[in-house]
């Protein structure tokens, strides 16, 4: 990272043969003591008499006739680089005024910092073993560092440590320069003395031969620790942070006061990810079942903003393996009730590298795998003492922990071992001697009845997370920490007073030109027909070995459309799948239900409703969406009808209008083309989404989704193209995408589809919705998102130039909003742009939706660039309005509905098939951005042109 970076400035050297920077050229032979041309250079040639062809163009001449070889074409012109865009400030009139005004609490605590000349002092930490090895092993950075710091702490001036865990380490002021490298000596590391194939000595335990073999892992192990000068930061720095005068040393001087966070909650032996920290309090976990716990900790980051610098503090959860016996673990993990019936291939990938304590030593070692043969039959050498010599058997390790070792074992003789040693030195232990410690996180990805358990067990209502983050900042007791001291830091106590307001919210319009207000947010669409309706006249069902009555599921569907205006004729048929497959490889259940539509259907359906067994999580899901909508063409709707009512028939025929090309509801300023700005000018609007595998899924490709608007002037109908790239690639690497003189880009088909949807007007405005980007990654979004989008213009028509918006929506950030004077949620649509946002940049913080359950989490929007010039009324209330469109439900959503929609074109797109049994014929169209070197990105299929322009992610 930066931090690690060596500071000091060396000139780079011009190369030969290069432009310099004032446009001259330098000559690629150069005399390397004057500059002058050296001596043995030829004078140029004199000029060719008329009608003469130089011996060089006959030889060119004759290659061209098939002779001899042709010399290389000169290379093209390099087109002269573009000027880096920077992220705007915010603008005279970037404040918003509009609104009734609202008393607020945010969960940012003020923070006063005395003037100080002092700095920090950078230093590069390395780290090795007594024989010079590096030390690569995770954590035991922090109990070395605290050893060096308690060993030599006079000969380092007393000096107080912030150590990031890795490689950087600052100080206020400099260490003296008496030495760099310390000797530091841990006498336990985690290793103990009962471990079965473990080298030791002659007390019954396994031996190796030599002095270094014999090295017992629980005995002392001796580090080097270089403490190497990096740079420093001037401590003034923190202010220029502060008033948004970023630089390189206003950004390190923040990150500097972050670490030493990091290192206060280390002391107190909490587990850290990232801002986070977590205790080993079990009033803190909530059992998620298969041996996993939620831990809530707290986030906490020093902020600046435009009242100065504020600690932000706010409860963060992360999931915890549960601690306790081994054998408890993998019993809950498989959901089997005796060791027998586990799966030790599962057992083994779950385990690994987990810390474990071995009985009855005590002692902590990390799991590397599994022994592979049961305890009772795993043979190791074991070296005993026998007089004066010594003598080498060979013993099973059951054996040798009942017969040597005294210790009674129940169970573990059928069982593999653990291994926790090295690949060459394996070092064995009976499971039921090995406990899980505390604190130790589950990185792979939670079941869906494990997400719903913790989101349902980690919600807080607002009066409530007001409560514990006041109580965490007086345990955390920052004030104490003597570094924060000694920078001049002093942090409030209450929660920052704020002054927000409340937009109204736009009126919307149905069919049969009625007109209303919602309340909270929300509205009733029962008695109320839609504004736009779609036929569905040739329709079938298909079940897919769900339970229920599907005479009255279709009676029902249909008598609640024709309440909403929908004409529904009666289904074709309805296709039931024969029992016999119901076992079956989920393609050939597909196939089979595809096989009964062509034989019992006179052409392709227009509408299929597909009824699945389960709600979430249904193998059949991503394979007949992938054949409807990418083979034939067909929009379909899946549903699990377990509790179905009204409702929930409602809800879904929402959907289903929305995808057959209707619309539900519009905006009574977009139907009437009347939205400022937008509605002044053909503006089309992109929301644009790049979907991750899940934890555990880091060979997964990454999704990158693009949605346009169409239709202009309306902002509530919109498309979608989806492609594939590197996985955990977060910059979209498809939007322009140039194959000889075409564009294979994701946004050259939604420019078109907004040219030939809108009378074949051409946008001359650009909004953009980027979600999912950190604050580190704003000016690739303009640089580079931003360019390959004016390629993709350009490439349609070179004279195009159309005004761009660019606006980042943060949704994982830990900013809340509490009401002064209420224990509610906030009212939906209040809008912060003061006092807590950035103290430069152009941003706000909009909660639009109404908080039903839990603390409302509001919207963070970053506007990057903005060549339209929207003032921050006019931003604030267009994006609050575009949180009413979202044709699926009739709530205002918490995020622009474009940002929304691309997240679930990204989600759906990826069901369609299993990344890793992808097939090599889908069209090129799909995906396939590879980075160099790295290995080719299998490619999704292009969607039916049936289907394209719908809104099958609906």
């Amino acid at each position: 990272g930066r931090g690690s970076e060596d500071r000091t400035h060396t000139p780079t050297p011009t190369p030969t043969g290069e432009d310099r920077r004032d446009g001259t050229r330098i000559a690629a032979r150069m005399d390397p003591h004057d500059g002058e041309p050296a001596a043995d250079e030829l004078p140029p040639p004199p000029p060719l008499p008329p009608n003469v062809v130089p011996i060089i163009a006959e030889d060119a001449a004759a290659a061209a006739a098939g002779e001899s070889e042709p010399p290389p074409p000169p290379p093209p012109p390099s087109k002269p680089a573009k000027p880096r865009k920077h992220i705007m400030a915010r603008p005279p009139n970037g404040l918003g005024k509009k609104g009734q005004p609202i008393q607020l609490l945010a969960n940012h605590y003020k923070v006063s910092v005395k003037p100080s000349e002092e700095f920090f002092n950078h230093y590069y930490v390395n780290l090795k073993y007594e024989d010079d090895t590096p030390v690569d092993s995770k954590g035991i950075g922090r109990k070395v560092l605290d050893k060096l710091q308690h060993t030599y702490h006079s000969e380092l001036a007393n000096k107080d440590f912030a150590y990031d865990g890795e490689k950087s380490l600052f100080t206020i002021g400099a260490l003296p320069q008496i030495n760099n490298e310390f000797i530091v000596v841990l006498e336990d590391i985690g290793s103990g003395k009962t471990a079965a194939g473990s080298p030791g000595g002659n007390n019954g335990s396994p031996g190796g031969g030599d002095q270094k073999r014999v090295r017992r892992p629980y005995q002392a192990k001796t580090f080097k620790v270089e403490l190497n000068f990096a740079a420093t930061i001037p401590m003034a720095a923190i202010g220029h942070a502060i008033r948004g005068q970023e630089s390189e040393h206003s950004l390190e001087a923040l990150r500097v006061l972050d670490i030493i966070l990091r290192q206060h909650s280390a002391k107190q032996g909490c587990l850290l990810v990232r801002q986070s920290f977590f205790h080993n309090n079990p009033s803190n976990f909530v059992d998620l079942g298969g041996g996993v716990m939620g831990c809530r900790g707290f986030h906490s980051s020093f902020r600046g903003a435009q009242s100065g610098l504020s600690l932000n503090i706010d409860v963060s959860t992360t999931m915890i393996v549960k601690p306790g016996p081994v054998i408890d673990f993998l019993l809950a993990n498989q959901k089997v009730d005796h060791p027998d019936k586990i799966d030790w291939q599962k057992a083994k990938r779950a385990l690994k590298n987990l810390r474990i304590k071995t009985t009855p030593a005590n002692s902590e070692f990390k799991i590397v795998g599994l022994s592979e043969r049961n305890c009772n039959e795993q043979m190791f050498p074991l070296r005993r003492r026998n007089g004066d010599s010594t003598e080498t058997v060979e013993i099973t390790v059951y054996d040798y922990f009942v017969k040597n070792r005294g210790i009674e074992l129940r169970y573990s003789g059928n069982l593999p071992c653990i291994n926790a040693g090295r690949p060459k030195r394996p070092t064995y232990f009976p499971v039921e001697l090995c406990t899980l410690v505390p604190l130790q996180r589950y990185t792979k990805a939670l079941s869906t009845m494990q997400r719903t358990s913790l989101v349902e067990k980690s919600r807080q209502k607002p009066h409530e997370r007001m409560s514990t983050l006041n109580d965490a900042l007086k345990r955390s007791n920052y004030d104490a920490d003597p570094m924060l001291k000694a920078c001049g830091i002093s942090i409030a106590q209450n929660f920052t007073q704020i002054e927000g307001r409340v937009l109204p919210a736009p009126k919307l319009k149905a069919g049969n030109g009625e007109e209303f207000f919602t309340r909270n947010g929300r509205w009733n669409i029962a008695r109320k027909k839609l504004i736009r309706t779609s036929s569905v006249k040739r329709w079938s069902v298909v079940n897919f070995s769900a339970r229920c009555d599907l005479r009255g599921l279709v009676q029902d569907l249909k008598r609640v459309a024709t309440g909403m205006g929908l004409e529904y004729e009666d289904p074709h048929t309805v296709i039931e799948e024969s029992p016999s497959l119901r076992r079956a490889p989920v393609a050939r259940r597909v196939e089979e239900m595809f096989a009964q539509i062509k034989a019992k259907l006179p052409g392709a359906p227009l509408f299929l409703l597909c009824l699945l067994p389960e709600r979430k999580n249904c193998e059949v899901y991503g394979p007949w969406k992938k054949k409807c909508l990418a083979d034939f063409g067909i929009v379909t709707q899946c549903l699990a009808p377990q509790r179905v009512n009204d409702q929930y028939l409602s809800n879904l025929l929402l959907k289903i209008n929305a995808k057959l090309g209707g619309l539900n509801t519009l905006l009574q300023i977009e139907a009437a083309r009347a939205i400022p700005i937008v509605g002044k000018v053909p503006t089309i609007i992109l929301g644009m989404d790049v979907s991750h595998g899940q934890p555990g899924q880091s060979d997964r490709p990454s999704i990158a989704a693009v949605v346009s608007s169409r239709e202009w002037p309306l902002i509530s109908k919109y498309r979608a193209t989806v492609h594939t790239q590197s996985p955990k690639q977060e910059m979209m690497a498809s939007l322009f995408k140039p194959r000889g003189t075409e564009d294979d880009g994701l946004i050259r088909e939604s420019l078109i589809d907004f040219y030939t949807s809108s009378g074949k007007r051409k946008p001359d405005q650009v909004i953009i919705f980027r979600d999912g980007v950190s604050e580190s990654q704003f000016t690739q979004v303009i640089n580079i998102e931003l360019e390959q989008i004016i390629e993709a213009c350009k490439c349609l028509d070179d004279k195009w130039e159309p005004k761009f918006t660019v606006i980042v929506a943060q949704k994982n950030h830990h900013t809340r909003f509490f009401q002064a004077n209420s224990p509610e949620n906030v009212p939906p649509g209040t809008v912060v742009d003061k006092q807590v946002c950035h103290p430069k940049n152009f941003d706000f913080y909009m909660c639009a939706h109404a908080g039903m359950i839990g603390t409302s989490r509001p919207t963070h929007y970053h506007v990057l660039h903005d060549e339209i010039g929207f003032s921050g009324d006019e931003l604030q209330e267009f994006v609050h309005s575009l949180s009413y469109v979202y044709q699926r439900s009739t709530t205002a959503i918490s995020v622009a509905a474009p940002i929304a929609y691309a997240h679930l074109a990204a989600a759906q797109v990826g069901t369609f098939m299993k990344f890793d049994d992808m097939s090599d014929t889908s069209s090129s169209q799909g995906g396939g951005h590879t980075s160099a070197g790295s290995a080719p990105v299998p490619e999704l299929p292009r969607l039916h042109e049936k289907v394209r322009s719908s809104m099958f992610f609906c």
